[in-house]
């Protein structure tokens, strides 16, 4: 990020561009506010130029670069020189002369790999790069994930002068919620933090404002842009001072650079290294107009961190003389440009933990290696279910009923003769429990009924047929009984556990399948796939899949789950560079790839969905972390909405989601889940904020399907046969729903800021000062406290409203006023 002299208004212009094959950089020039440079995937750099904001922009280029060096990733303008361009290929910075399309001016030496960074030295006279294997550059992110701000000198880059370990860091430095501010020492190569500030969102890039558009007798140093998913947020930094807002601190702000170019690029190519001439000073600058002043009035500052390394959200208060600059305004008259786009009813969901007595405690000996494909743990309304770290791949059985403290003994367990690799409960049976093992048999196990008392060792039945590990286990969502398996043998197999046979066996996958879903009417099934491929079965027609697409490139993990009604596939996985991210997929065009997708962190956790289909939205977590993601999925452009996210006090291990039915509806719960940690289940709640509760919410509650009754049985769904689940409303009978509450008339909470800003005459300060006066001594026609006592004379009474003996409020209330009068005269 660098600090450009040059103007940086307009900036609402840049949403005026057509489309464009996926921009990768931009830059404004520094001598010609209208001129915006732009290179994409396209391997092409474009000049754009911004016309005035109440006009029509064109959409069209003005001059349109193609250098021919494949994929171009940076771009910018030389610091002293108009027209000059560097621009960074997939392996070689080029520089550029647009007066000239032909060719570039120079092809610099080919890297060892991709160019990461360009940056100009302000005289312009030597071009810093910095890639993957020639680390060059000031911050990096090692191996730990630790990332690290580093200082080098030019004239011998062997080594760093200075280094400072900032944080360990599980997500990209595109997406914190921290701002750090450091100081460069000019006496010694030094590297400091001078402050901290935390952000309401999360931050996809940072912009920083031209010098002029600074509020100087406010001390403020610096100002940025930050961009969040909905929003463009100003924040401000300014310097403690004494007479801020009085005097102009010329330390503070010495002479800056201009926006006059100091030479042509052809005379740098041929030696020339003039500068750029000099603002005298801030505090000399011309006043701006007063369009260019109201362009300025939306870079009002949020927050102000000061110069200590304290986090701070406060907002700024300062304000002062402008002195021919923009002042920052009050709170009050900031401004926040919100990116176009919808809303969603759920964004600002907030998952709560469920008060301690209905916590499941002291879980001993916990199993925190479980395989990627599994869950960690699963649960129904009557019991959870929890993997062992403990010989024969024991699962301990716990009842819902009976929460606190388990015993310090054991724990009823059922016993599998080998390591677990995954299990789930039977949806239409909560005693019928389904248990993959590394063995490549599926024990299916029957709790008793009162719940288990001790150690079962014997299932009610064993499927056998896989030849290697098995992967993972799913029942099917309809039909009772049918039970679906991947294994290490490539392989899925469909199980009628009433027969306890197998009765389909689906090919066509070339290497590990990371995860299965049935659609919502179970008539089709859904696998991603390690050969980074998406694949849709109709197991009834035929055993190879009749839909295939590209999935995610990430070989770490992937789960798949359908959304939006059966029309469209989400998938969580990683791309090439390991970044975790969601994507989308029309359930009838596999093949035409992903139609969204969204990037989210850097983890080695795959994101565990839950989708619920009478919101919309999908809650993504992973074992192991703090963090669950919420977002409501649409079927149309933008697709993904981000909500507010929940946050752990410790890291979990995994969540299972329970049937709607668990949920408050008056306290508009929308989802339950129960969160497994190193020692603990805890029951979250994930609730939308209300007004008016005493109303059922029925535009959050529509009719929800009755998953756990079955449709029909295993033999009728084989033998073809469809279903579909009933539906059952969640409104209690005593109260009415909020689409047929009465209309209100809209009361004003608060009186208008014109009765605040309202400027008051002399004599309205002194009647009000008199009022008050008045209002504290009491009224005279008031009988005195002491009539209602007993048993003394009324001659030993004194009053207080006596002249000879006044009290010392009456005398300081008379001083007051005293005081005041003579300052107003």
């Amino acid at each position: 990020m660098r600090d450009p002299d040059g103007l940086f208004l307009k900036f609402q212009l840049i949403f005026l561009f057509p489309p464009l094959d996926l921009v990768t950089d931009m830059d404004f020039s520094p001598f010609d506010e209208s001129l915006l440079v732009t290179c994409s995937a396209d391997e092409t750099v474009k000049l754009w130029r911004l016309c005035d904001p109440e006009l029509e922009q064109s959409g069209t280029p003005e001059l349109t670069l193609r250098p021919g060096q494949g994929r171009l990733e940076l771009v910018h303008f030389h610091p002293t020189s108009s027209g000059l361009l560097a621009v960074g290929s997939a392996r070689s910075p080029l520089i550029w002369d647009v007066s000239s399309q032909d060719a570039p001016l120079a092809v610099l030496e080919p890297h060892g790999d991709q160019v990461q960074s360009l940056s100009w030295k302000r005289d312009g006279s030597l071009l810093a790069t910095s890639c993957k294997v020639r680390i060059a550059t000031v911050a990096r992110i090692t191996g730990m994930r630790n990332r690290e701000l580093k200082l080098w000198d030019s004239r011998k880059l062997s080594s760093s002068v200075s280094s400072l370990s900032i944080a360990t860091c599980a997500v990209p430095p595109s997406g914190d919620t921290v701002i750090d501010c450091y100081e460069i020492s000019s006496s010694e190569p030094l590297l400091s933090q001078v402050s901290h500030c935390l952000t309401d969102s999360s931050t996809r890039g940072v912009a920083m404002l031209p010098k002029m558009a600074l509020d100087v007798m406010s001390c403020e140093v610096v100002r940025l842009l930050q961009l969040t998913d909905s929003c463009i947020v100003p924040i401000s930094y300014q310097v403690p001072r004494k007479h801020s807002g009085q005097e102009f601190h010329d330390d503070l702000y010495p002479d800056t650079v201009g926006t006059t170019a100091a030479m042509t690029a052809e005379e740098w190519w041929q030696g020339g290294n003039q500068q750029v001439a000099s603002l005298l000073s801030l505090q000399l600058h011309p006043v701006w107009t007063q369009r260019e002043q109201l362009q300025h009035s939306a870079f009002s500052p949020l927050s102000t961190p000061s110069s200590s390394a304290a986090p701070s959200r406060s907002p700024s208060s300062t304000s002062g003389l402008s002195s021919g600059f923009l002042p920052s305004p009050s709170p009050s008259q900031s401004v926040v440009f919100f990116l176009s786009g919808p809303t969603s009813k759920f964004r600002h969901i907030q998952g709560v933990v469920m008060h301690r007595d209905t916590h499941i405690t002291n879980i001993r000996g916990l199993n925190l290696t479980t395989p990627g494909e599994c869950d960690g743990f699963c649960a129904n309304h009557q019991r959870v279910a929890v993997p062992l770290a403990i010989a024969g791949g024991q699962i301990a059985i716990v009842e819902r009923s009976q929460p606190g403290r388990l015993p310090d003994t054991a724990v009823p367990t059922v016993q599998n003769s080998g390591n677990v690799a995954d299990f789930c409960w039977d949806p239409f049976d909560p005693r019928r429990l389904a248990v993959a093992g590394e063995d490549a048999k599926i024990r299916v196990w029957k709790v008793p009924e009162g719940g288990l008392k001790g150690t079962l060792t014997e299932p009610e039945l064993i499927l056998q047929g896989h030849t290697e590990k098995i992967y993972s286990v799913k029942f099917h969502p309809l039909a009772s009984g049918l039970l679906v398996s991947s294994s290490y043998d490539l392989s899925v197999r469909l199980w009628d556990l009433d027969r306890g046979e197998q009765v389909k066996l689906l090919t066509g996958h070339e290497d590990q399948v990371f995860g299965m879903a049935w659609s919502p009417d179970g008539k089709l099934l859904a696998t991603v796939c390690k050969d980074a491929k998406v694949r849709i079965y109709d197991p009834r027609k035929s055993t190879a899949p009749v839909q295939e697409g590209a999935g995610p490139e990430g070989h770490r993990g992937a789960r798949v789950v359908w959304v939006c009604d059966g029309k469209y596939l989400l998938v969580s996985g990683f791309d090439s560079l390991s970044e975790r991210g969601i994507y989308l997929y029309s359930a009838d065009s596999l093949s035409s790839g992903a139609i969204a997708s969204i990037p989210i962190s850097i983890s080695p956790s795959t994101l565990i969905p839950f989708y619920d289909p009478d919101t919309g939205v999908v809650i993504l977590s992973g074992k192991g972390e703090n963090r669950v993601y919420i977002y409501e999925i649409v079927p149309e452009e933008p697709y993904f909405i981000e909500c507010s996210s929940f946050t752990s006090s410790e890291p979990h291990k995994g969540f299972a989601f329970l049937r709607k039915t668990e949920c408050n509806v008056r306290d508009v719960e929308v989802a339950v889940g129960l969160m497994l940690t190193k020692t603990t289940i805890e029951p979250v709640a994930f609730k939308v904020p209300r007004v008016k509760k005493e109303f059922f919410q029925d535009d959050v509650y529509t009719d929800t399907a009755m998953w756990w009754e079955p449709a029909l049985t295993a033999s009728a769904w084989l033998s073809g046969s469809n279903g579909q689940h009933k539906k059952m409303s969640l409104k209690p009978k005593d109260m009415t729903p909020v689409s047929e509450a009465p209309k209100e008339a809209p009361v004003r909470k608060y009186l208008p800021s014109s009765v605040y800003l309202e400027e008051k005459t002399d004599e309205q300060k002194k009647e009000e000062l008199l009022s008050a006066m008045v209002a504290k001594l009491g009224n005279m026609d008031d009988p005195l406290p002491q009539e209602s006592f007993e048993g003394v004379d009324e001659d030993e009474w004194v009053s207080e409203y006596d002249g000879d003996v006044c009290s010392e409020k009456v005398r300081n209330c008379l001083y007051s006023l005293q005081l005041w009068e003579n300052n107003q005269l």
